[in-house]
């Protein structure tokens, strides 16, 4: 298994995939592979937003490489706001903006049960494989922690006390979406070997 290359532009991404992947494969981010492009994600789904960066980043390389869409997904809001997280509150792609606008819309309602979903889209070799990954939790009445990023503040996890936000990076990744459709990826390259 030669590189592979991680279709983002998200240095938080970026960090927690490297420390779920430790040294079993060599990732190389966009920015190292001299790429200089925002992939547009104009779906109405994950796993279309997430097959479009990965297939035009192995168009642009030849090589192989994954991407990664993430939605959180509120039951109240109808699984709002879903594939539009990173621009719930605009275009602007203002998390604190979004956290706010989340945090309005659900201010009356006890109802806070929520998922975080990624799906991972792998090229290798030129054919695509996906992996999903989900936690399970709910939305807080309002932001705890400085950690993380996008909703960590105002997201907990099922079984935890704390946010997202107030959790180490080992403390997130033993029950994080992210992590979570990582091990599959890495369970799924290391039958590869």
């Amino acid at each position: 298994m030669d590189t592979l290359i991680f279709a983002t532009n998200n240095q938080h991404k970026v960090d927690e995939v490297r420390q779920v992947l430790g040294n079993q494969f060599a990732l190389i981010t966009l920015k190292e592979a001299g790429i200089d492009i925002d992939i547009p994600e104009p779906h109405d789904s994950l796993e279309a937003n997430a097959s479009e960066k990965s297939f035009t980043i192995h168009e642009l390389t030849g090589k192989n490489c994954f991407s990664e869409d993430t939605g959180l997904e509120i039951s109240f809001l109808n699984g709002a706001p879903g594939v539009k997280s990173a621009r719930f509150a605009g275009e602007d792609r203002s998390f604190e903006a979004n956290i706010e606008k989340v945090l309005q819309l659900m201010a009356d309602t006890t109802q806070r049960q929520a998922q975080f979903r990624t799906v991972i889209s792998l090229i290798l070799d030129g054919k695509e494989f996906q992996f999903e990954g989900i936690c399970e939790g709910e939305i807080l009445t309002e932001e705890r922690g400085e950690k993380g990023f996008g909703y960590d503040p105002i997201f907990s996890p099922s079984g935890s006390k704390l946010s997202f936000a107030e959790m180490n990076p080992d403390e997130k990744n033993a029950c994080s979406h992210r992590k979570k459709a990582m091990d599959k990826l890495i369970a799924f390259l290391q039958t590869k070997k």
